[in-house]
């Protein structure tokens, strides 16, 4: 059987079983001491009794007239007689007895001494050089009760006393524990783009190199991020202006060729394919910096604000591109607060929007959508993507399908930035209320 795999739950059990075997044992050692002390004073209390009435029995006896009289002494009032005795002479005659005294109880003078029967436990005395005897005599079950009421009273606390220790400890030990169920909390409530050290200047010393150990993981984690996020930025940052330039002289070349062209040239059409093609790594490679800006965390701002221009700004973009038609946005009449960093939401926005005019039908407006409670959704109209295929939708450089001229990376910006924000992106396909179609929406994260 396994024990529990709470630390604290561990801690208390343990310490409560150890405080409980140690109360149960003291308990025992005392009841121990407190009986042998009992016997002790019982067993004085019979010594003491017979040397009292040993020499008041001399008397009465030598000056009676009848000496073979045996004389029962009457109570002077009913009670219970825990102690008896009988005095015989140096023949075994009865002499005297108490009034509830079975001389044949009592075994005949063995010498000077305590005995033991099964029923009683006996103290002999002689007087005039053995002449006399006395046998006082003290039942076991009165001893034998004593000494129950000693375990019941010692054992009655016990079973207030280890509960309440039980209690007890369980409450140091949380008490105690408390600083590590933070650092816990603090760790679980991290977002996915923060790699912070985890203060830990309060858990108690047992768990400070964990503390350590998981603060120097997350820093060597987050170097190398740092380090890819570092490189993907920089190459496509660097990639910039070559590709500008190339561009720029391909687009020359590709007019001077369409001048100079003779019909069987073919110098025009394949400068209009290098064009494409450069501009196509330019995408690419702005993609790239999109996607190492949203890996790169600080996507939440102190301040919060309104989102909606953000949006409708972004919007504006795509309706002058692609037409007023092809894009539908509804934003609520309300500010729509959101400590979401601008340039992120931005990004988020432009990817979303681009994906859904990209493949998206075109005789069907994509709708953008912001509602006051922070959701942002975008729609399109389109063939129902198999729910297998929206499961690898998000992951970089995956297309719809093979003949898509999008980068692949869309999806993944979008998702990373929902990661960073706390948030996540979900798809569905058909969109909700449409018999086809897709839809992506993203809960922002509330001010």
């Amino acid at each position: 059987m396994r024990g529990p795999r709470s630390l604290q739950a561990r801690l208390s059990l343990f310490a409560g079983l150890g405080v409980a075997v140690l109360w149960i044992v003291t308990a025992a050692l005392t009841a121990e001491v407190v009986n042998r002390r009992i016997d002790k004073v019982f067993d004085s209390s019979l010594q003491e009794a017979a040397q009292r009435i040993l020499p008041l029995a001399v008397l009465d006896i030598v000056g009676r007239e009848d000496e073979g009289l045996n004389r029962r002494i009457a109570p002077l009032r009913p009670h219970d007689e825990l102690l008896t005795y009988v005095v015989r002479d140096n023949r075994g005659r009865v002499m005297m007895t108490s009034h509830n005294a079975d001389p044949a109880k009592f075994p005949p003078f063995p010498g000077i001494g305590f005995r033991q029967t099964a029923t009683h436990r006996l103290y002999y005395d002689a007087a005039l050089q053995g002449s006399l005897t006395i046998a006082v005599a003290e039942p076991l079950s009165y001893r034998a009760e004593a000494e129950r009421k000693v375990w019941l009273q010692l054992a009655v606390p016990l079973l207030v006393l280890i509960p309440l220790s039980f209690l007890g400890i369980w409450f140091l030990v949380r008490i105690t524990l408390r600083p590590v169920a933070g650092f816990g909390a603090t760790i679980a409530t991290r977002g996915a783009g923060d790699l912070s050290a985890i203060p830990a200047e309060d858990v108690p010393a047992e768990i400070a190199p964990v503390a350590v150990a998981v603060n120097g993981l997350i820093g060597r984690l987050r170097r190398t991020l740092e380090a890819e996020r570092s490189f993907t930025a920089n190459a496509a940052h660097e990639l910039r202006t070559p590709l500008a330039a190339a561009l720029a002289q391909v687009q020359r070349l590709s007019a001077e060729a369409r001048a100079a062209e003779t019909p069987d040239s073919g110098a025009a059409r394949r400068t209009a394919e290098i064009e494409a093609s450069l501009k196509r790594l330019a995408r690419l490679s702005e993609k790239l910096m999109q996607l190492a800006r949203a890996e790169g965390g600080r996507l939440r701002r102190q301040e919060a604000a309104d989102i909606r221009p953000i949006l409708k700004m972004v919007a504006e973009d795509f309706r002058r591109d692609a037409g007023e038609a092809r894009l539908a946005v509804t934003l609520p009449d309300s500010p729509v607060m959101s400590d979401i960093d601008p340039d992120a939401f931005a990004i988020l926005a432009r990817n979303l929007i681009e994906n859904a005019l990209r493949h998206g039908s075109q005789d069907r407006p994509a709708e953008a959508a912001l509602s006051s409670a922070g959701v942002l959704s975008v729609r399109n109209a389109g063939p129902i993507v198999p729910e297998e295929k929206l499961a690898t939708l998000t992951a970089p450089f995956e297309r719809a399908g093979a003949q898509s001229q999008g980068s692949g990376l869309g999806l993944s910006i979008a998702k990373a930035i929902a990661l960073g924000i706390g948030s996540d992106l979900s798809l569905r396909s058909p969109a909700p209320g449409w018999p086809d179609g897709f839809e992506a929406v993203v809960r922002l994260t509330r001010a």
